[in-house]
């Protein structure tokens, strides 16, 4: 299909300032070009306040895009290929992927407390006794090995000390082995829990505070935000590319019958 003026100047601008082009932002901008150019707008913005270097952008992206939450992977693959172009090392991408993957333990964080308040209610919950050696432990080795400890934490340690003495050891790795410095770290974490499909908003609240504490400014955060809130896009770019197929099925059939 022929672009018209107005299609082919979106189309310019978007890839001038985003750096891309793919199948679905053709479909988009044949069935809708207002409608990318105004998302072309809105994305926009932390290119051109340009708080966090510009791979980070992408890592944002990429932790995002594949965290088990949303798992979209045609921009996973689009913005590690944009990250590698920006000089981002395997290791770096391989981390962001790594700190995503910690996702999971929000079952636990979410549903440990809730258990111990239906125990409560239940009348099945004894008085708290204090920490055992093991839980002193395990308690220190998160510390120590994740630079914070949350009464988050708290149940787990109580009910399932083994559990989280597993779960340091897996979630460390990152902050062990990895490359990426500690603040880009809890950008990632803070990036796919305030995620539209997930909104975990207690441990948004905490990678905030240990991103301040590791030398972040309220403008990168505010930054990671902006980019974590265009997944919405998704639904278009999944979408238009079958649109189009539907609308050209259908024609087809149409002229088939008469």
């Amino acid at each position: 299909m022929e672009l018209t003026t107005r299609q082919q100047e979106i189309k310019r601008e978007f890839i001038d300032v985003r750096g891309t082009w793919s199948e679905s932002w053709e479909a988009i901008l044949v069935l809708s070009p207002e409608f990318l150019a105004g998302y072309l707008t809105m994305s926009s913005v932390p290119w051109k306040k340009n708080k966090l270097e510009d791979k980070v952008k992408e890592f944002i992206y990429i932790a995002v895009d594949s965290a088990a939450t949303h798992m979209y992977l045609p921009g996973v693959r689009q913005h590690v290929r944009a990250a590698l172009r920006l000089g981002a090392t395997s290791a770096e991408i391989m981390e962001v992927v790594e700190l995503a993957s910690t996702l999971g333990v929000h079952a636990m964080n979410v549903g440990i407390p809730i258990l111990c308040e239906v125990l409560d209610e239940a009348g099945l919950r004894t008085e708290e006794a204090p920490l055992s050696e093991y839980q002193e432990k395990v308690k220190q080795e998160f510390t120590q090995n994740r630079g914070y400890w949350s009464k988050t934490w708290d149940d787990t340690l109580s009910l399932d000390p083994e559990y989280l003495e597993a779960y340091t050891e897996f979630s460390s790795a990152s902050w062990k082995y990895g490359p990426l410095e500690p603040k880009v770290k809890e950008f990632i974490y803070i990036a796919f829990d305030i995620a539209a499909t997930h909104l975990y908003e207690r441990g948004t609240k905490l990678h905030m505070e240990n991103a301040l504490r590791y030398g972040a400014t309220i403008e990168e955060i505010v930054e990671v935000l902006e980019i974590a809130s265009v997944i919405g896009i998704h639904a278009a770019t999944t979408a238009a590319p079958i649109i189009l197929e539907e609308i050209a099925a259908f024609e087809a059939e149409e002229a088939a019958t008469r």
